[in-house]
């Protein structure tokens, strides 16, 4: 008995000194496990800077990127994302789904800035870093109701972004340099735009060297322009006499321009279907697994434009149309954009322009003003259309009510009727002219205005169309060879013993007409 020994003291105590050890295991074991969990369900996170446009148009951006999904949130009565972009620096988010709007692929959070003033950088510093630069894309918002401003628009934005990305840090900068070497490689020598992430390239894939004027300006983040409300180049065409050249330009500028920051281009409708969405998907390195939607060019019809990234070049952009210089307008562009910031007047919520010295916000030989020379302001016409009527030349001339200028046009046809009427001469008249006109140089005048008003007078005698004048004429050379009858004494014959010539023209006229034989006519002048 002696020797029967208890343990229960012995093992109660080594358990409870185990016990702490095999609790912080367990403890290990489903922390790990929770973030294993967590770290395959964490959705990968975008980001998309939306610069330009103002709230409205940023909305609508905001609707065109997310159409399907947002139809398929309402029937599962999924709230919407509140956005907020009414003051400086907005933001909003917005969930990526799958084709089969089951998944989740990603996250958008949205930054919007509507006003390229230098006041907001500060902002927009805090947004790049090395982790979120090779998940950010910059999106710059255009619209149709104004293509006049849309270069200078563009200066002030890519003035803006320079200012901004020279302003980072080492690091930042070496990680902007990677993502763009990446970017020149997607969509050329076999890789697919829309094929994978910014670092899809690998050793076997062959780089084709760049082209001329491509990525000569790399901002250092890939870039995509949005031409929004292409449904108004109707209203262009009616309104402001827009022809195919105008617009064939205004797309020559923007493709010449984006080429040398290797960014795409995109005209979009509102509520009408466009590849937008996967634009800007594709861009992002967001790709669904269900469903692919490969990203096709478009040149060729005017209001849906889609320009991807790499596809460019200057021998495309030349057919286009013939005569434009795209060498003149790369070198011009990087003179505006190599100036000191100075934002435009241009007020991106109105776009109204305050400014009064126009030639101020232009560099000299620049693509905005080769550009601005050609798509003309509307509202700068007008006022020098103004300034011209102010200075007495009009270059619009109103017109009269028409009854008024009828009426005055009466006064003027009555007035021209009774100068051209004939002053009622007859024959008896026109005879003693005939027969005057033998005597002197004043009878000249008015038989020549009798034959004006008449025309020459004819005899028919016998069948035979005699001309007056022919007759008066061969009597006055028969006279001239006759000796004139004397006189009775004490009497003197009229003009001065010169016997009367009418007197024996009425005698042959009468013997003509007592005959029988002959009638006068009076044929009108031709």
């Amino acid at each position: 008995s002696n020797n029967r020994t208890s343990t229960y003291t012995q093992v109660s105590t080594s358990s409870d000194h185990d016990r702490p050890k095999s609790a912080d295991a367990k403890k290990d074991m489903w922390s790990s496990m929770l973030d294993s969990v967590a770290s395959g369900k964490r959705l990968p996170e975008k980001n998309i800077l939306v610069l330009g446009g103002t709230s409205e148009s940023q909305r609508e951006f905001l609707d065109g990127l997310s159409a399907e999904d947002s139809r398929r949130n309402q029937e599962r009565q999924r709230k919407q994302p509140p956005i907020a972009n009414n003051f400086a620096l907005g933001y909003t988010y917005h969930d990526v789904l799958d084709a089969d709007h089951e998944d989740i692929l990603a996250r958008l959070s949205l930054y919007l800035l509507a006003d390229p003033s230098p006041s907001f950088t500060p902002l927009l510093q805090p947004l790049l870093t090395p982790q979120t630069i090779p998940n950010t894309l910059i999106v710059v918002l255009l619209d149709w109701s104004q293509p006049w401003f849309w270069l200078r628009q563009l200066r002030d934005w890519i003035r803006l972004l320079r200012t901004l990305l020279v302003s980072l840090d080492a690091d930042c900068k070496e990680k902007m340099e990677e993502v763009m070497i990446g970017w020149r490689d997607r969509g050329r020598g076999g890789n697919s735009l829309d094929g994978g992430g910014v670092n899809s390239t690998t050793e076997s894939d062959v780089s084709l060297p760049l082209g001329p004027g491509e990525w000569e300006e790399a901002l250092g983040l890939p870039l995509c322009v949005v031409c929004q409300n292409s449904d108004r180049i109707e209203v262009l065409e009616k309104d402001r006499s827009w022809k195919e050249e105008e617009f064939d330009t205004v797309l020559q500028f923007l493709r010449a321009i984006l080429l040398k920051h290797g960014a795409s281009l995109i005209y979009t409708i509102p509520s009408a279907p466009s590849p937008l969405q996967s634009l800007i998907h594709s861009s992002l390195g967001i790709h669904s697994l269900l469903k692919r939607q490969p990203l096709k060019h478009n040149v060729i019809d005017r209001d849906k434009v889609v320009v991807p990234p790499n596809w460019d070049s200057w021998g495309k952009i030349r057919v286009l149309r013939d005569g434009f210089d795209v060498e003149a307008i790369n070198e011009g562009w990087s003179l505006d954009i190599e100036e000191s910031f100075e934002p435009s007047p241009v007020d991106n919520a109105n776009g109204t322009n305050d400014s009064t010295d126009e030639r101020t916000l232009k560099v000299s030989g620049g693509a905005v003003e080769a550009y601005e020379e050609i798509i003309r302001d509307p509202s700068l016409d007008a006022l020098q259309a103004a300034s011209a009527e102010s200075n007495g030349l009009k270059l619009e001339v109103s017109s009269t009510d028409t009854q008024t200028f009828l009426g005055a046009q009466l006064a003027v046809l009555d007035k021209n009727r009774q100068a051209a009427e004939p002053t009622g001469m007859d024959s008896s008249r026109l005879i003693r002219g005939r027969g005057a006109s033998l005597e002197g140089e004043d009878s000249v005048g008015d038989e020549a205005r009798v034959n004006e008003h008449i025309g020459p007078v004819q005899f028919n005698m016998g069948g035979i169309q005699v001309d007056a004048d022919d007759m008066l004429q061969r009597l006055k050379n028969r006279q001239s060879y006759q000796t004139p009858e004397p006189t009775t004494p004490g009497t003197t014959a009229p003009d001065g013993g010169k016997p009367q010539n009418n007197e024996v023209l009425a005698n042959f006229f009468a013997g003509l007409v007592s005959r029988g034989g002959g009638s006068t006519t009076s044929s009108p002048k031709p």
